[in-house]
């Protein structure tokens, strides 16, 4: 099976076209033909040389995922089902704002993190993507949707720092200039807390937004939603987001979803007010979208009112932000689910 040519970089593609007696300018001619018109034909690249094309059509693949379904909110936001090359499926999400247009990138088919709010978590790990279905989804979304992308989230299925190569090299040509060309500060990994990434990630060299899964502020209540606390406790997490911030001069972000009688309480919010004051961070609170089969509810709206407000009053930089596309499963922790219902519909 042929790899797809989406898994190599600039300079993987330069050493390559050099390789084969052709000028290194060539590489930035087949970057832009991937990236900046969306091929899925190395016979549309047409100013490329006959024998250089029948070579990458020989030796590489340039297909873009293939799209099982499509699902539209009332609220706009676009949930695309994706049927990878082995048959499994990952989701990616596209959210239309005023100012932006943010893609919500998944990473991984399922997760192993088992975050007992998430559906992707109920599957289990299959498998990390490769940087080529790591970018698929938003060169789907890109030209097949023909949408002006401004943002990128990787915060969809699966942990990022769980795949940090494939990542980082997609992070790479996501914001090289002949690629897709979007901004550093407009790109965010989102990571449960594995520690040694998060250190690692501070020499990344680019200004990539970095966003935590908080979602408790200490370790018996993390560790009930989240079993990663168990092997990375809160204090190491936070010791790790000092060196992050230290290192890189960079705010960061605490992602808290706010669950009722769970992690809402006057003793989680001073507990919290405590681990995050000093800390150059935003905090944000996101109210629980319901996830099948998990018996958590969503605080009511005066509790989420008082506890952002209470934030705010101890001077800590706080907003709600409530999840879109409810009514399409593609809110925060709702990814995945309708993987199972499409196999249920092919049985």
């Amino acid at each position: 099976m042929k790899k797809n040519i989406r898994n190599f970089d600039l300079e993987e593609i330069k050493e390559m076209v050099v390789g084969l007696g052709q000028p290194a300018f060539r590489a930035e001619q087949i970057f832009q033909w991937l990236y900046k018109k969306g091929v899925d034909d190395f016979f549309q690249m047409t100013d490329i040389p006959q024998d250089m094309r029948n070579y990458l059509s020989e030796n590489f693949s340039v297909d873009f995922l293939k799209l099982v379904e499509k699902f539209v909110s009332q609220d706009g936001t676009k949930k695309f089902l994706f049927r990878l090359s082995d048959g499994n499926y990952i989701e990616s999400v596209m959210i239309p704002e005023e100012d932006r247009i943010t893609v919500c990138v998944s990473t991984q088919v399922g997760c192993k993190f088992g975050c007992v709010f998430c559906a992707s978590g109920k599957i289990g790990f299959i498998r990390n993507l490769d940087v080529s279905e790591i970018l698929g989804q938003i060169l789907f979304i890109r030209f097949k949707e023909n949408v002006r992308i401004s943002n990128i989230v990787f915060m969809g299925m699966g942990e990022p720092f769980d795949n940090y190569d494939s990542v980082l090299k997609a992070i790479k040509i996501i914001n090289e200039k002949n690629g897709l060309n979007i901004g550093a500060r407009k790109i965010t990994v989102s990571t449960a807390g594995i520690v040694p990434c998060i250190k690692k990630f501070s020499d990344f060299g680019k200004q990539v937004r970095l966003s935590i899964s908080l979602h408790a502020p200490d370790d018996r209540t993390r560790s009930l939603l989240m079993p990663i606390n168990n092997k990375y406790s809160v204090s190491e997490l936070l010791n790790a987001c000092k060196y992050y911030i230290s290192h890189t001069g960079r705010r960061i972000t605490f992602e808290y979803i706010l669950i009722e009688d769970v992690n809402d309480t006057e003793k989680h919010l001073f507990q919290l007010i405590k681990i995050v004051k000093g800390l150059d961070a935003d905090i944000n609170v996101i109210p629980f979208s319901p996830v099948e089969g998990i018996n958590f509810r969503c605080p009511d709206m005066e509790k989420i009112s008082w506890f952002v407000a209470e934030l705010k009053r101890h001077s800590i930089r706080a907003t709600v932000r409530y999840s879109r596309g409810k009514d399409i499963k593609a809110a925060c922790g709702q990814l995945a689910g309708r993987r199972f219902d499409v196999e249920k519909k092919n049985r």
